[in-house]
């Protein structure tokens, strides 16, 4: 053992017996039989997939989806079960092409980012400028790249943490701004991605105001290091159609679903998922799973007795194209005294950490959490609690939270793609994960303590 190991190994042994004690003997009852036996949540994630499919954000697909969850949430014994809808832009997808024309014409697979503009039904016809890196992007002159298709090519690798998303997913969400701000005709950007099927990855991008959008696609790994390959022997032109849509304002919604806690005055603890997808799959792994895990734990939670706080549930919806959802529910619930906020929105493999962000009067509820979540393999982080896109609203708010991180090592092989679908789904790893949110549900849903506000970034 190193130093290290041995001081954390003496601090465990030094963890006060009360501490310990309250995560047995029910906690662990719980825990053990969600990781053997829930149904519940591949029920969910299976029909939602299966009979609504994908759920593009303020389409009829997405409202579909409403309709199904209203229907499954008050079968499954939910109070309060309701729509809360609000307006957004609407964006969709169309053609999207692209040849290499000359003595290596050929045909390259690509897919529109959301919010990309279009290139017109006939398409344009450019030469290839290329970018290793969003920075040697940003390093272009002005009006470079006018009448050019910018190519941005850096590659992101698998890490349990995905922690590389945040930093090479800069290229998708800014580069075709930063492109068309400098002339672009339009841009291509190798996927964001770690692997190797012909299958692009979409997300959306943002534009600045007063910047026109231009075409913005992704293409698939093998693709972009294709066309690394092509621009190595010299230039290369592309005949490139991408024709999405913009369509004014139209409908999402929340999804909202309560577990009436028995203590009014000890606040709400919001989980949830996100209801929306993106086109191309059917949204099992981002974010099928996600609603169906928090479901399936708040469920068994009830079903063990009433906790002290009220587990609000929420499918939100509208998060991939900006977060529209988490916005809404913020503004819509502000009077309401939140607790914690926590979201699932990494698939489904298996949780292998657990971070917090609680007031220092609630701090021992993390010793509780780390106690129960060990049989699990779920070890304690460094960090404090963060959120996601849906929940961050909240959290911004002073409110405090439990990441329960998921491994990333497939995640973004299927991220955003046409094959992030129902069969991508471990139904073991899937329990496992019911079973760590069981067990954190029933420990912060009925902790003694008062859990007050913290302050942001503020670590267990």
């Amino acid at each position: 053992m190193t130093k290290r190991l041995l001081l954390a190994a003496a601090a465990a042994l030094a963890l006060p017996l009360p501490s310990l004690a309250q995560t047995a003997p029910d906690v662990a009852k719980l825990r053990d039989a969600a990781l053997s036996d829930d149904k519940v949540a591949w029920d969910i994630v299976e029909g939602l997939t299966t009979e609504v499919g994908q759920r593009l954000a303020a389409t009829e697909a997405e409202a579909r989806a409403r309709a199904w969850a209203v229907k499954k949430l008050t079968a499954l014994g939910f109070q309060n079960v309701h729509i809360e809808t609000y307006q957004m832009p609407v964006w969709v997808r169309g053609a999207e092409t692209a040849e290499v024309v000359g003595p290596s014409a050929q045909k390259l697979t690509i897919t529109a980012l959301g919010n990309s503009g279009s290139t017109g039904p006939g398409g344009v016809d450019g030469e290839v400028v290329y970018f290793p890196t969003l920075a040697d992007l940003q390093a272009a002159p002005a009006g470079s790249l006018k009448g050019k298709i910018a190519f941005v090519s850096n590659a992101m690798t698998a890490t349990q943490d995905g922690s590389q998303y945040g930093y090479y997913g800069a290229a998708r969400r800014a580069g075709p701004n930063l492109a068309a701000s400098k002339g672009a005709a339009a841009i291509l950007i190798r996927s964001i991605g770690t692997d190797y099927h012909r299958n692009p990855h979409t997300g959306v991008t943002n534009w600045a105001d007063g910047v026109k959008p231009i075409a913005a696609a992704a293409l698939s790994v093998p693709d972009a290091e294709q066309l690394e390959r092509l621009l190595k022997r010299g230039p290369v032109r592309l005949k490139l159609l991408v024709t999405p849509q913009f369509k004014g304002q139209a409908e999402s919604g929340n999804v909202v679903a309560d577990v009436p806690g028995s203590d009014p005055g000890a606040g709400i603890v919001l989980i949830g998922g996100h209801l929306d997808s993106w086109d191309l799959g059917t949204g099992a792994i981002d974010d099928g799973a996600g609603v169906a895990i928090t479901t399936a734990a708040a469920m068994r939670v009830r079903a063990a007795g009433q906790p002290k706080r009220t587990i609000r549930v929420v499918w939100f919806g509208a998060e991939e194209p900006g977060g529209f959802g988490g916005e809404a529910y913020a503004r819509a619930h502000a009077s309401e005294r939140h607790v914690l906020a926590m979201e699932s929105d990494f698939g489904a493999d298996r949780v292998w950490k657990f971070e917090t962000s609680l007031p220092d009067a609630a701090r021992p509820i993390a010793d509780r959490l780390a106690a129960a979540l060990a049989p699990l393999g779920i070890s304690r982080g460094r960090s404090g609690a963060h959120g996601g896109t849906d929940v961050g609203p909240v959290i911004q708010t002073g409110v405090g939270g439990v990441d329960m991180s998921q491994s990333g090592l497939r995640y973004f092989d299927y991220h955003h793609t046409p094959d992030d679908t129902l069969d991508k789904i471990d139904p073991a790893q899937l329990r496992q994960n019911v079973a760590a949110w069981t067990t954190m549900l029933a420990i912060v849903a009925n902790a003694p303590e008062d859990i007050g506000p913290v302050p942001r970034h503020s670590s267990e």
